[in-house]
This record gives structure tokens, C-alpha cells and sequence, in this order.
């Protein structure tokens, strides 16, 4: 579990693909305190699981899935990452509930400063947005931020000058390709209510008190 409060950006040492899957090694410092090879460390969101580690970098592998779910397949040496590691019990909770579990992908259409900070418009589909509210979170490349506004196609959010300068955000321009994680409470709900539709029937809704003709079910 993470909280989307990037605590260090990082960049590609190497990267070695094998053919949908990849390694990568990534340089840093700070995620590197207190980490031991198991541990999972949040790479542009995404869930990783350190299998090596350096004095100064540390090594993961990425599978298809998410290879196919994420931006990590169009990293390069020297891209710089977002990094976070797994939130510890007892520790003051920031951000939101964040499993490093990307959902898809999006592109970012626009950067525009507004006042003291930016507002990123970023295009996505239909199938992600319909899990965004306004004022409510989204997760971009493993940074917890707040709706602004939802369409169908897309969302807009506004970026601080703090959290522009300590992540990947500083680097990102229109047309890059960005890892988004949608709030994890609203799949739930959506999940069940999609359940429950499906099994609504009449003889359902007379027992809960609804006269319904057979005709009125839609």
C-alpha cells in the first residue's frame, strides 16, 4: 500500500528487455533507507518488488501485464522515475489509499500555469474515467492528486509549484504518456453495483416492497 506522496524522483540505470517483460535498475538514494530486497518500492505508481539492490540503486522486474497497463515499456536510460516506498504501519497517512496497481494508461493534452500552479489536462478513456469525481483522487505516474474536473474523455488537475518541483511532473509535456490509478473505493462500488443490477429481478423488488408489472423492468 502506498499514499501517492512521491518521496524522491530517480532515474533509468539500465534497462534489459526480454521480450514483454523487462528489468530495470534504477539509481536513487532515499527509497534505499531501511529497504531489503522483497520489499516493494512504487515505480510512476506502479508496484515493484526489489530483487537487487546497490549502494545506490536498487533492480525489479516488470511482466507483461504490466507492461501492457503501464508507461514503464517506454522508458529509456536516464528517464526519470517517481519513487515510493511501501507505506509503514503507524506512520502519518498523506495522499490516498494507493496500491501501485495501474489501471491504464492516459496522454497528457495540455500544461497551462494557472495562478501559482499548472493545471494538466490529461486524456483518457472512457472505461477509467467513469471511476473519477471532481474533488476526488487519481493517482498520476504514483502521484496522488485532486480532480478538478471529469469528462468523459479526460480530467483536469492542478499541480503546486511544491509537488511540481519534487517529482516527475516537472519533465512531463503535452503528449507524454502518463500511468493513472483510479480510487480503488470507487471500483469497489462500481463493481458492486454492477453485480447488483444484474440480479435484480421482479420477484427482488416485490419482496422489497415494489409493485412492478412485468413490462415496468427496463
Amino acid at each position: 500500500m502506498f499514499t501517492g506522496l512521491v518521496e524522491e524522483v530517480g532515474h533509468i540505470h539500465s534497462l534489459h528487455r526480454q521480450r514483454n517483460a523487462m528489468q530495470l535498475t534504477i539509481c536513487c538514494s532515499r527509497v534505499l533507507e531501511d529497504t531489503k530486497i522483497g520489499d516493494s518500492i512504487a515505480v510512476n505508481g506502479v508496484c515493484l518488488t526489489v530483487t537487487q539492490m546497490g549502494n545506490d540503486r536498487f533492480t525489479v522486474d516488470v511482466m507483461p501485464e504490466t507492461m501492457e497497463k503501464s508507461n514503464l515499456g517506454r522508458l529509456s536510460s536516464r528517464s526519470p522515475v517517481n519513487l515510493e516506498r511501501a507505506v509503514a504501519a503507524g506512520e502519518r497517512f498523506g495522499g490516498h489509499f494507493v496500491q501501485g496497481h495501474v489501471d491504464g494508461t492516459g496522454v497528457v493534452r495540455s500544461c497551462s500555469p494557472y495562478e501559482n500552479a499548472v493545471l494538466f489536462q490529461v486524456e483518457v478513456s472512457a472505461s477509467l474515467s467513469r471511476w473519477m469525481i471532481e474533488k476526488g483522487s487519481v493517482t498520476v505516474n504514483g502521484i496522488s492528486l485532486t480532480l478538478m474536473d471529469v469528462q468523459t474523455n479526460g480530467f483536469t488537475v492542478s499541480v503546486i509549484p511544491h509537488t511540481l518541483e519534487q517529482t516527475q511532473l516537472k519533465h512531463t509535456q503535452p503528449g507524454d504518456c502518463v500511468n493513472i490509478e483510479c480510487d480503488m473505493i470507487g471500483k469497489y462500488v462500481d463493481r458492486y453495483m454492477g453485480v447488483q443490477s444484474r440480479e435484480l429481478t421482479l420477484e427482488k423488488l416485490s419482496r422489497f416492497g415494489f409493485a412492478a408489472e412485468k413490462g415496468d423492468i427496463r
